[in-house]
């Protein structure tokens, strides 16, 4: 299955990335604070094609990435922002790429070096303000950023490594949710059928990305799942976890991951919500909608972001305060959708 020929207009800007990385020496490719498998894979598989073509690429992330994506990162120079050693590409660089993300707040101080040294933003998330550095593409229509650096790299014409494949699948795997969110089109499976063309092995990847669970996760699921709760008002459904419930569980940050799935797939809800007290007034807010509803413009309207169905923001509130001012955000927009399913 060969994928659908993408946009005049998203080639033409690939092709400018594609100019301003081919002229580049030396680059550090980064993605956004607590990467996911998209920034991930989608870093991995550009960096690998700079490799090859004779350029110095690193990965420098913000902050270290998850143990389960590691294992894509195992023949690559990758490093995190606190490291050391990260001071010599990072100063070295006369190019920074940055990935799956075009918020400079989400980049710790990785935008001083690209206003620095300049750049290129490849980025599926709805853009907002003028981006960091140009060229840049911020195209929603994709699937993934996967997506865009699978266009990017195309415009080679060479085949991909499997190395490459492998991490573009798990960038567009994870970010549909392995391709069972809305976001998933018919030319997310052509890539992914052309990807496995390659020889990825599927079965491997899963074990890697979702097949074991830490016994630190598995107490934080417990604490999770008791803390579930339903709005009486609207089907809003929320897990709220203090600041000290990762050492009461002895588990990691990572662990967090996925835990926000609980509560939006109980049954009759139109949102769910995930609340972490990171610090004193200080929490990290995950919102999930199951499709009625655009919970991207909460985030917007709360100081974050992300695409309709699924984004993110980090309010400067006490978790229980937190907690009110979303559901006061969120419920006219969830009654609203409750009233419109009714009228159909």
């Amino acid at each position: 299955m060969t994928p659908s020929p993408m946009s005049p207009a998203r080639a033409k800007t690939l092709e400018a990335i594609r100019r301003r990385l081919r002229d580049a020496s030396s680059v550090v490719l980064t993605t956004h604070v607590n990467p996911d498998g998209d920034g991930i894979g989608s870093m991995v598989a550009l960096a690998s094609r700079l490799l090859r073509h004779g350029a110095e690429a690193t990965i420098v992330t913000p902050s270290r990435p998850p143990a389960s994506l590691r294992f894509l990162l195992r023949d690559l120079p990758a490093l995190v922002e606190e490291d050391p050693a990260a001071a010599d590409p990072l100063n070295g660089a006369d190019t920074i790429a940055i990935l799956d993300t075009a918020e400079p707040k989400r980049l710790g101080s990785l935008p001083e070096h690209a206003e620095r040294t300049g750049g290129v933003l490849i980025d599926h998330h709805p853009p907002v303000g003028s981006p960091l550095v140009t060229p840049a593409i911020r195209d929603p229509s994709a699937c993934a950023t996967g997506e865009l650096v699978y266009d990017l790299l195309s415009l080679d014409d060479e085949r991909l490594t499997r190395a490459e494949a492998e991490a573009l699948y798990t960038a567009i795997s994870t970010d549909t949710g392995s391709f069972r969110f809305s976001n998933t089109s018919p030319r997310a499976h052509a890539i992914a059928s052309e990807l496995l063309e390659t020889g990825v092995d599927t079965g491997a990847l899963f074990r890697e990305l979702y097949g074991v669970y830490s016994r630190g996760r598995l107490a934080l699921m417990r604490l999770a799942l008791e803390g579930l709760e339903v709005d009486p008002r609207a089907p809003i459904a929320w897990i709220a976890l203090d600041r000290r419930a990762l050492s009461r569980a002895g588990a990691r940050s990572e662990d967090m991951e996925g835990l926000v799935e609980f509560p939006r797939r109980l049954a009759g809800m139109e949102v769910g919500l995930l609340f972490r007290g990171l610090a004193r007034n200080r929490t990290k807010v995950s919102l999930r909608s199951n499709g009625e509803v655009d919970v991207s413009g909460v985030a917007q309207l709360l100081g974050g972001g992300g695409h309709a169905k699924a984004s993110g923001v980090l309010i400067e509130l006490d978790l229980d305060e937190a907690v009110r001012v979303v559901l006061d955000a969120l419920r006219p927009l969830v009654e609203a959708a409750v009233a419109s399913k009714r009228d159909r």
